[in-house]
């Protein structure tokens, strides 16, 4: 054959170059590959590092600026009443003024002689607290009956009445806490608006809503607390739409739970409502507001006696007579 019909072959040392140069060209590509990933595996995990960082700092900024908050205007995790304003009289009520207890002082003209001691009038008046769930039928059965001769106690000075916020019912109303938000509401009033607590704990009771439903909304106990008379609106509704207050509740509702109560010597929670006056609990029927007067005239009246000192007679010895 000529030399035009030989077939046209590389050498072997040109394939050994075509095959390195190709071998060189996916090394490079796969290099680039890896690098490719290497990079974007980087970002992907600075991206993680810096959401996490964003989290972490907000949540430490949102303990910083929200800590485990605690209600202002309690003594002993209670809401001493100082102002009840108008209470409906809803009730044909037992009560009015109780015999034995020493009324708010009024102005007096001055003795002429040298005053007997008496106890004060803080130190005659009954002794009052009641522990209340929102979401419990009974707490709302005595408040309604009780309303208005609670409310006349205070106003004469004759009882301090002191009401305690717990949250005993809060898994009975499908999941949105009522019990626990309510109270927590209840506590946001007493801190902000004090004067209007008495109205807005009448309106919780009264317009209760039944066990096992959802209850009101934070927006809707927030325009209730309005509605009874708050004078710090903005701050009331903030606390209460933020649910301030719940940590403080849960504490207050674990520590009367484990007792002794205030005023008493063993005491404890064991449902709501639960009422002591002087210290003794009250087991009588919750909606009738005679049983309950006279249960609390009872104690007065030996609180009274126990408590007032009886006066001394003073003997006046005469001048000897000089003799003469």
């Amino acid at each position: 054959m000529s030399g035009d019909d030989t077939p046209k072959t590389p050498a072997p040392r040109d394939r050994r170059e075509a095959v390195r140069e190709k071998a060189q060209q996916v090394q490079a590509q796969q290099s680039k590959a890896l690098v490719i990933r290497r990079t974007s595996l980087v970002v992907v995990l600075v991206a993680i590092v810096a959401a996490v960082a964003v989290v972490v700092t907000w949540a430490v900024t949102s303990s910083a600026s929200n800590p485990d908050l605690s209600p202002a205007n309690m003594t002993h995790d209670g809401i001493r009443v100082e102002a009840v304003g108008k209470v409906n009289d809803k009730a044909d009520t037992g009560g009015g003024a109780l015999a034995g207890v020493t009324p708010a002082p009024t102005a007096t003209p001055a003795p002429t002689v040298s005053p007997t001691p008496t106890a004060t009038a803080e130190a005659d008046a009954v002794d009052i607290h009641v522990y209340v769930d929102y979401l419990s039928p009974g707490s709302k059965e005595f408040q309604i009956a009780n309303a208005k001769q609670l409310a006349d106690w205070v106003s004469q000075g004759a009882a301090t009445l002191t009401y305690h916020p717990v949250a005993l019912l809060t898994p009975k109303s499908n999941g949105t806490k009522y019990s626990l938000r309510s109270a927590a509401a209840a506590a946001c009033v007493a801190t902000y608006s004090p004067d209007a607590f008495f109205a807005y704990n009448q309106a919780l009771l009264e317009r209760q809503p039944q066990v096992a439903t959802d209850g009101f909304s934070d927006k809707a106990l927030a325009d209730m607390a309005i509605a009874s008379g708050a004078d710090d609106p903005k701050k009331v509704r903030s606390c209460i739409e933020g649910e301030d207050f719940a940590s403080w509740v849960q504490g207050a509702t674990e520590r009367a739970l484990e007792g002794p109560l205030p005023g008493s010597e063993n005491a404890t929670l064991t449902g709501a409502p639960l009422v002591l006056v002087n210290g003794q609990q009250y087991v009588g029927n919750l909606d009738d507001p005679k049983e309950f007067a006279q249960f609390v005239l009872t104690l007065s009246s030996a609180a009274y006696y126990t408590s007032t000192p009886s006066p001394t007679p003073t003997v006046v010895v005469p001048s000897p007579t000089p003799t003469r």
